[in-house]
């Protein structure tokens, strides 16, 4: 919970100096952000040493120093990180940029969304079940496809908190606790 608090406290506070010089920037910083997240994410165990307490902030930096360098990041989004590194939180450096890239899509006005299907959708069907559910959204929206069978036909769909089971398998759950209760 409080690294959760933490990492909205430091998403908004990049957030706030990009929006000062424009959405470029703001991209740029989201960009940079994701790129060096990304690593950790990749790799468990450098996101361990950076939560480590025995690991000097010197050592981290100069970890942190080569990510920046291989990734090419911005000097405010470098300066940034090392901030994160002198104050270690960079452990939630995969937080931050979650909940940077949630403000972005918010400032763009784009939502992002999953659709869950029994079987894969071809080409033309996604882009028609996109175009769809954008303007009824009213908003562009970026939509990932996935599969899973064990949900017998229908889709889910998840977007923001929200999700909409309209699967068999749903309706067969429905049905079978409406036979429970005798309606």
């Amino acid at each position: 919970m409080i690294g959760n608090v933490v990492a909205r406290r430091y998403a908004r506070a990049i957030f706030a100096l990009g929006k000062q010089k424009g959405v470029e920037e703001l991209e740029r910083y989201g960009k940079d952000l994701a790129a060096v997240a990304g690593a950790l994410k990749a790799s468990p165990e450098l996101l361990r040493v950076f939560k480590n307490p025995l690991f000097g902030v010197e050592e981290k930096k100069a970890v942190l120093v080569k990510l920046l360098e291989k990734a090419g990041a911005s000097p405010v989004a470098s300066n940034f990180m090392k901030l994160l590194a002198d104050k270690e939180r960079l452990g939630v450096l995969p937080e931050i940029e979650a909940h940077y890239a949630d403000l972005l899509d918010a400032e763009k006005g784009v939502i992002r969304g999953e659709l869950l299907t029994a079987v894969k959708l071809n080409a033309a069907k996604q882009k028609e079940v996109k175009a769809s559910l954008e303007k009824q959204a009213g908003k562009e929206l970026i939509l990932e496809f996935a599969t899973d069978p064990e949900i017998l036909g229908g889709v889910v769909l998840k977007v923001g908190d929200r999700v909409l089971d309209a699967s068999i398998r749903a309706q067969l759950e429905m049905l079978k606790e409406n036979i429970k209760r005798g309606e």
